[in-house]
């Protein structure tokens, strides 16, 4: 497994992230495609997360050496707080989540995460949750709107992230939205960020005009996500005629695995099986023929024009 430091500082994440979705039998993620109201909301939780499969899937990020782990909604918080203490790490590990009904369109404007002391509440709640004293990444999503709310609210942020930080209660930040491009620029100016999260993947590559240069320039890792659109990808091969989804996945892999500026990439997986092909198609930049000639299928299909497009449009126009 390879390294990279984060934020001058000794703290070393894995290049591969592991995320933590549980899936559907269909391949959706769990909880937002069982119940969305009651997955953002703080407290939210469903049955059977943190199962003996899931357990497979740690146990074989152990065995990579994966030290970076990735949890969203309430129930893989508490999952994971669970696993790591039945299931202690053979080494030091580091964990980013997001305060819950904060992030993106979840609370208009995202006025609570301008608020420290409810923020304060919020990481306190997580570290319970999780089972740590301190969160290592606090990942922090807004959307454009609220900053065309507030002209300061990045700032506010910004000192948001110093006063947790002095307090002990995290190491450090990520900056994250679904606004674009200028949203991330205005978040990466406060200097309060250590690395940004962003979706980056063969339909939406436009984090790679500008974005990842810009991190680097400003000392700043880039974590990507989305690596197969979760799920998405399938549905667009399918209706391109492609049927054979581990052909797909090892070709979309490969392709992410071949671009430059990225620093971590996370993977979700159902299986352990899973998880392991994904990262052993991470592992080389190098598609065989039958790869390529998927993508190249994929690549010409309408569906996936129109969704490659719009995401283009997403990325690249604020909201």
């Amino acid at each position: 497994m390879e390294f990279f430091e984060l934020g001058g500082s000794n703290v070393r994440l894995s290049r591969i992230a592991l995320g933590g979705h549980e899936y559907l039998p269909n391949g959706n993620s769990r909880g937002f495609n069982e119940d969305f109201a009651r997955a953002i909301t703080p407290g939210g939780t469903f049955p059977g997360f943190g199962g003996e499969q899931r357990k497979a899937v740690l146990r074989a990020a152990y065995d990579l050496g994966v030290n970076f782990f990735d949890v969203t909604l309430d129930a893989e918080k508490e999952a994971l707080g669970r696993n790591l203490k039945d299931m202690p790490p053979p080494y030091e590990v580091f964990v980013q989540t997001r305060p819950e009904g904060m992030v993106y369109s979840y609370d208009p404007g995202n006025r609570k995460m301008a608020d420290l002391a409810l923020l304060r509440a919020e990481v306190l709640r997580i570290l319970t949750l999780i089972r740590r004293e301190r969160l290592d990444l606090l990942n922090l999503g807004i959307l454009r709107s609220a900053i065309d709310g507030d002209p300061d609210f990045v700032a506010k942020l910004a000192a948001n992230v110093r006063a947790l930080q002095k307090e002990g209660l995290i190491r450090f930040a990520a900056a994250d939205t679904f606004s674009g491009e200028a949203t991330y620029k205005a978040m990466m100016a406060s200097g309060a960020f250590a690395t940004l999260n962003i979706n980056f993947n063969v339909a939406d590559e436009g984090p790679e005009r500008h974005i990842f240069a810009a991190a680097k320039q400003s000392g700043m890792r880039v974590v990507v996500r989305e690596a197969l659109l979760k799920g998405l990808l399938f549905r667009l091969g399918r209706e391109a005629g492609l049927t054979d989804d581990a052909l797909l996945a090892r070709a979309a892999l490969k392709w992410l695995a071949s671009r430059k500026g990225m620093d971590a990439i996370i993977v979700g997986a159902d299986t352990a099986a899973h998880f392991l092909d994904n990262v052993r198609s991470l592992g080389s930049a190098q598609l065989d023929g039958a790869e390529t000639a998927a993508l190249d299928t994929l690549r010409a299909h309408p569906a996936f024009i129109a969704h490659a497009q719009q995401k283009r449009e997403e990325f690249f126009k604020s909201d």
